[in-house]
């Protein structure tokens, strides 16, 4: 299971015990958000594209951002392309709904940060299966995913007025 891979690498980080497990589903924003206890953005959700090489990037964001398309494109130099759920599975080795850029074996996959996730003290990215979550600081989660750096590639949802 994916979560047992990613419990095994959070040991080196002494880490492993903070992985939450829940009774019930944490697969999208609100059911995470639920399950923590959290506002949704709070939630990193872990977002997976197609390289032209043929490799993965995963970009962390927080569970109000969207990607913008052309921020995607300024950034990276190529059209934003999501993975099929086969193909998330078999670059990161974690199915939608527990994606995370933890216990990635595969050297063509690369994660990024989105600056959207700053705004918070704290962010809880899944931890390989559909009812997990871990509670990291941004600079843990920059850390333990191995970042290759912090980019802007995402739009909030507008503030009510």
């Amino acid at each position: 299971m994916a979560i047992e891979k990613v419990r095994e690498y959070f040991r080196q980080y002494g880490m492993e015990d903070k992985i939450l497990e829940f009774d019930v589903s944490s697969a999208t924003v609100d059911l995470a958000a639920k399950a923590v206890g959290v506002e949704g953005a709070r939630i990193c959700k872990t977002l997976s594209f197609k390289t032209p090489e043929g490799g993965c990037i995963l970009i962390e964001t927080a569970g109000d951002g969207k990607i913008d398309n052309r921020k995607f494109k300024d950034t990276f130099g190529f059209k934003a392309k999501m993975l099929t759920a086969e193909e998330v599975v078999e670059f990161t080795g974690h199915a939608i709904g527990g994606v995370c850029a933890f216990a990635i074996e595969r050297d063509d996959v690369k994660a990024y940060t989105d600056v959207s996730l700053k705004r918070f003290e704290t962010v809880f990215p899944a931890c390989g299966s559909s009812n997990s979550a871990i509670e990291l600081t941004c600079d843990q989660l920059y850390e333990y995913s191995h970042a290759e750096g912090w980019i802007d590639v995402c739009k909030l949802p507008e503030a009510a007025e």
